[in-house]
């Protein structure tokens, strides 16, 4: 992973305030067409030329239309221009006419922007099985105006039931040109990505190979969205787009460019700095609970464990009741199904240990719960059995996450 020590030493700068508008050439905003009752609901992200566009997709078989016409906007020349996004109706398990909604949606913004319908994507997110009120997204497209962009009014116009925007940019020098990064998500429930009500942004001024950013979308996207848990649910909606336009100036960034492991590294850190923001933002949650594992035999290993502990509903609970009951932690490593010796693992609650070599240590209960009381939660697990790690992100589970989610619709 790449935290800010690693930002330091490879001279990424965080901008203060950065969005998915950082980058050059880029423009976001957000409006309220109607769809709810007063917050923004329409938002859109334009480029002032076409850029290169590559994007990852829920794993979930119902995927929503908008997905769908999305990807073959990019397949026919893997390039965007411009982004149009709802809130509130995620035109998901809408049969043939939702289909039809999200290509005149699509070709309606196109057509707004004097642009081909392949060069816009179209993304949704809200409640699943009702039809998109088109008169109103029409109406709300119509209004739309590149000049007044506002960043914060996209960040806004994309959520549900988030309860804070979800943004991020840095900047960097690759030949002698600055290049920037920059970023916006939604997501709070229904997030257990291979991919969860999450949406993702990301945009840049790079001049960068369209294949190779692909791989580094779909290996950033591994080491970072789907490693973050809120509840176990995988949406019908989930997506991650980025965009890269070229405006910077810098010679074309591929595998063999010598800055390419510095672009990856910024690139890393703005995914990994939304998916957290997500976790953190979980229905209800109160804290974000990050899992290191280490010493697994392998990194697939690893990464099914961290995952099954954050995921773990009893480790959330514990983690919001501030119960150091470290049996929960090991329970959740023993059902992740994957190949560990239980006389060799090592946990730890923040920097308490509680299990050396599968055995429990005393340690001080109160010093634990007092740790566990604090708004971000790391726990360890050493496994002792290889030089494999990951890093999964979660949140606690409150009385508040079944009180939002048992009236969602009502």
């Amino acid at each position: 992973m790449f935290n800010e020590t690693t930002i330091s030493q490879q001279q990424f700068k965080i901008i203060e305030n950065g969005s998915v508008a950082s980058a050059k050439g880029f423009l976001s905003g957000g409006l309220h067409a109607g769809l709810k009752y007063k917050n923004l609901d329409l938002g859109w992200v334009f480029s002032e030329v076409p850029a290169d566009a590559v994007g990852v997709y829920t794993t979930n078989i119902f995927q929503a239309a908008p997905l769908k016409v999305t990807q073959e906007s990019i397949a026919v020349e893997n390039k965007l221009q411009s982004i149009i996004v709802n809130s509130a109706v995620a035109n998901a398990c809408t049969g043939q006419q939702g289909l039809d909604n999200a290509y005149e949606m699509r070709h309606v913004f196109a057509n707004h922007l004097a642009l081909p319908d392949h060069l816009v994507a179209v993304v949704s997110t809200g409640v699943i099985g009702d039809q998109l009120p088109m008169d109103k997204i029409k109406k709300g497209i119509s209004q739309i105006t590149l000049g007044d962009s506002q960043s914060k009014a996209f960040e806004k116009a994309i959520l549900t039931t988030d309860t804070c925007i979800k943004q991020v940019a840095v900047e960097l020098e690759i030949d002698g040109n600055i290049v920037t990064i920059g970023g916006a998500a939604k997501g709070s429930g229904m997030i257990h990505p291979n991919m969860a009500t999450m949406l993702s942004f990301i945009t840049t001024d790079a001049h960068i190979d369209q294949q190779d950013l692909l791989q580094a979308l779909r290996e950033t996207t591994d080491q970072t969205f789907n490693m973050i848990t809120v509840d176990g649910d995988t949406s019908t909606n989930d997506m991650v787009l980025t965009l890269a336009n070229g405006l910077a100036g810098n010679d074309k960034l591929t595998k063999t460019h010598p800055q390419w492991s510095e672009f990856i590294a910024a690139y890393m850190f703005v995914a990994e700095t939304l998916a957290k923001k997500i976790a953190r933002d979980g229905e209800g949650a109160t804290k974000l609970i990050e899992v290191h594992v280490t010493g697994a035999a392998n990194e697939q290993a690893a990464k099914a464990i961290s995952k099954a502990v954050v995921g773990s509903s009893l480790v959330k609970t514990a983690v919001f009741g501030t119960d150091p009951n470290w049996g929960r932690i090991i329970c959740a490593v023993g059902y992740s199904d994957q190949p560990l010796d239980p006389a060799k693992i090592n946990v730890a609650i923040g920097p308490i240990p509680v299990v050396k070599q599968g055995l429990p240590l005393v340690f001080d209960e109160e010093a634990a719960k007092n740790y566990l009381a604090q708004e971000k939660v790391e726990l360890f697990v050493d496994l002792a059995d290889g030089n494999a790690e990951a890093i999964a992100w979660g949140c606690d589970l409150t009385y508040d996450y079944v009180k939002i989610n048992a009236s969602y619709r009502t």
